[in-house]
């Protein structure tokens, strides 16, 4: 009777412990999803292939993590619900890492921040938006970045905006510019970049190194960067990568990876190559 008993309890506890046991996955191979449609972060080549910033720094995060790296192309607004539903194992596309996200998913330390800032097209009445080329924190100054929106208010007043849906920039506009602007969402940064253009919205907001690129691409001519950029806060606290909370061993991983990145270098060299200025996160 004994023996049972102990056999019994032997066979009930290997079948509680099988599936924690199964949950421990190597990990050989990560599939990243990437939007490849937010120039310079990610974008997508005339041939279809992918490219950017992130695209860059992924192959060496996957070399310092020994697992082969499959990328994705996914629509952005709908990445979090993907990775939650086991589409992918992580998400790399210029996403901040922001308190409302992080309520469902985690994320990696930051591998490069930049803030948001407006664009509109030369000779617009926003041309001459205040506070141009000023940078105020969220974090660190509300106060301060609260007070440059109220001197930018009287020129934005009754404009539309064009800006990504599901994105930061969009919350951003909802919480300090609610009653003072009409927000047009778009699928890509792209498709705003073209009713800019037309002439179909007074200006956009975006991240201040998507709007770097875009403005300098051939018949973007006419798309200047206007009035003070802003980050922190409700923005984040940078672009990471995004991870099922319950893969705890592979944002370790990531973390260690991003790490060696940032102090050997390879983000500030790779940031100045596709941006133009560095992105490491401070």
């Amino acid at each position: 009777m004994k023996v049972r008993i102990f056999l019994s309890a032997f066979a009930f506890a290997a079948c509680v412990l099988q599936p924690a046991f199964a949950q421990e996955k190597q990990w050989t191979k990560v599939k990243l999803a990437t939007e490849g449609a937010f120039a310079p972060w990610n974008f997508t080549e005339p041939d279809g292939k992918l490219n950017g910033f992130e695209i860059d720094l992924h192959k060496y995060l996957c070399a310092k993590m020994k697992v082969e790296c499959e990328l994705i192309a996914q629509s952005f607004d709908g990445m979090i619900p993907a990775l939650n539903a086991g589409k992918f194992d992580a998400i790399m596309s210029g996403m901040s890492a922001t308190a409302k996200r992080e309520e469902a998913i985690a994320f990696s330390i930051s591998y490069g921040t930049t803030g948001q800032s407006f664009a509109t097209l030369k000779g617009s009445p926003l041309a001459d938006l205040p506070e141009q080329a000023n940078v105020y924190s969220l974090t660190t100054n509300e106060a301060g970045a609260v007070k440059a929106l109220e001197a930018l208010k009287p020129k934005l007043q009754g404009k539309i905006i064009g800006v990504q849906g599901s994105t930061i920039a969009a919350a951003f506009l909802d919480k300090y510019l609610k009653g003072v602007v009409t927000v047009r969402e778009y699928k890509t940064t792209e498709q705003h970049d073209l009713d800019l253009l037309a002439g179909r919205v007074d200006a956009v907001i975006a991240s201040m190194a998507y709007l770097t690129t875009a403005s300098k691409k051939q018949g973007n001519e006419a798309m200047v960067i206007v009035g003070p950029r802003f980050q922190g806060g409700l923005l984040g606290r940078g672009s990471a990568i995004g991870l099922r909370k319950s893969d705890t061993e592979l944002k370790a991983k990531f973390d260690e990876a991003i790490t060696s990145a940032l102090n050997d270098g390879t983000i500030k060299q790779l940031s100045e190559k596709w941006f133009g200025f560095d992105v490491t996160p401070r």
